[in-house]
């Protein structure tokens, strides 16, 4: 049977001869932390270098095969998402991870150490498996809330340093320049990466009881104020700081539903009659991990802002968007409730690590700081 650890042995002896392989019993001391910067502070060589690695490894993540490692582990009839393509490849493997967890990672408390975990856990497949030695940058989307359609980060058109833009109307919204302008993706249909610029994004959701204003506008929630709100609050309280950056409208989604295309999870045409809007598939846009280096950049944020927070933790495992009454009730989870000692699922794709694992980012399992 296909798994990571061998197929890293067949590919890349080397890599395993050095145990850049095989997941460590034991987290090494973390004594030189990568650190993750906005991606306008990186040099146009650096941004090319950071493109030419993420292009490059997608293509190679692309380019090996799906692996029956891959075990979902939620019902269908819950996920309401495509079986595993078993023709895909192990990039589409592990967007399928957080398709098939949307339901246990998102208004739970598993919110923001998946997130974390998982993002690292990419970063540290294309190093294991395409030698990329870069770290993740991140995009600070306050930065561009008072214009995120006129943002640098998509005005670059470069196939070597840029991101690409806006997709054309008339191709599905398909990225036509760029970096990423031929990456092709297996969910929820095999289609070209889509971004679709839309202010309002909440306005077709009228029967959606969650979304309470339908008309705002979505970089409402994400401008510099916002951000520092998070930062500064209240010392030890993780349920309200995890809801302020996850309440339904709020910066998590708002970002995820302005660029609208994969990241919002908007159907592909041709699209399958099941297929609806939600954000599983959205892992498949390379920006998810910018996107999501920023959600966590404001965790360590807080984390470090005041030492109640460092190791502040408390969360519900499973997910109640039933009605607003109980989402205020149960605003990261309703019980079995999680612990620091709790598991982070993989569905097999990757060595599984506790809650506890991801909460220090030099910890050791983790080695990262953001700048």
């Amino acid at each position: 049977m296909f798994n990571s650890n061998n197929l890293c042995k067949l590919l890349f002896p080397a890599f395993f001869v050095l145990g850049l392989c095989a997941a460590k019993s034991q987290a090494t001391p973390c004594t030189n932390p990568s650190v993750r910067r906005e991606w306008r502070k990186l040099s146009l060589p650096e941004r090319a270098e950071w493109i030419a690695a993420i292009n490059t490894t997608l293509q190679c993540l692309a380019n090996l095969p799906h692996t029956d490692a891959l075990t979902p582990s939620v019902d269908p009839s819950i996920s309401n998402i495509p079986p595993v393509n078993t023709s895909g490849s192990y990039w589409d493997d592990i967007v399928y991870i957080h398709m098939d967890l949307n339901t246990k990672i998102h208004n739970t408390g598993l919110f923001f150490p998946f997130h974390r975990f998982y993002v690292n856990a990419v970063e540290s497949a294309m190093k294991e498996f395409c030698g990329y030695t870069g770290a993740f940058p991140y995009w600070d989307w306050s930065i561009d809330a008072h214009d995120v359609e006129n943002s640098p980060l998509f005005r670059e058109a470069s196939p070597i340093n840029g991101l690409g833009g806006w997709g054309d109307p008339s191709k599905d919204f398909q990225v036509q320049d760029g970096g990423f302008r031929h990456l092709e993706v297996a969910y929820p249909i095999p289609h070209i990466i889509r971004r679709n610029f839309t202010l309002q994004p909440f306005l077709p959701f009228a029967d959606v009881p969650m979304f309470t204003n339908l008309t705002q506008y979505a970089n409402e929630s994400f401008t510099p104020e916002k951000v520092r709100e998070m930062v500064n609050w209240t010392p030890g309280d993780f349920v309200g700081f995890q809801f302020s950056m996850e309440q339904p409208q709020g910066p998590h989604a708002s970002v995820h539903f302005i660029l609208g295309g994969d990241l919002a999870g908007q159907c592909p045409a041709g699209s399958p009659p099941g297929c609806f809007p939600q954000p599983t598939f959205s892992a498949n846009e390379p920006l998810f991990f910018f996107h999501h280096a920023m959600v966590d950049k404001v965790w360590f944020d807080w984390q470090k802002k005041n030492p109640a927070n460092f190791w502040a933790y408390t969360g519900g495992s499973v997910q109640n968007l039933t009605s607003l009454q109980a989402l205020s009730d149960y605003p990261n989870g309703m019980p079995p409730e999680l612990t620091l000692d709790s598991v982070i699922p993989a569905d097999g794709m990757f060595p599984e690590v506790t809650i506890r694992d991801v909460m220090n980012t030099t910890g050791g399992y983790l080695c990262y700081i953001y700048e």
